[in-house]
């Protein structure tokens, strides 16, 4: 599967089926600081990716008015 990761920008090929939580530790990803998106959808961790659909990957960003 195409994997694009943000920050740095890149792309990538994984060999799937994989859960995002799999797929996440794969890369050496803290899976709770990023968001797995598939499509328009944000995908959970037990969520199986398969080669079909690319995958993208960002980073959390949380902040807030004061």
């Amino acid at each position: 599967m195409k994997v694009h990761l943000h920050n740095p920008k890149r792309e990538i090929e994984v060999t799937g089926p994989l859960k995002a939580n799999e797929l996440c530790a794969q890369l050496g990803l803290n899976r709770e600081s990023v968001l797995v998106i598939r499509g328009d959808e944000l995908v959970v961790g037990n969520t199986v990716l398969d080669d079909e659909q690319p995958v993208e990957i960002r980073p959390v960003i949380s902040g807030g008015a004061e």
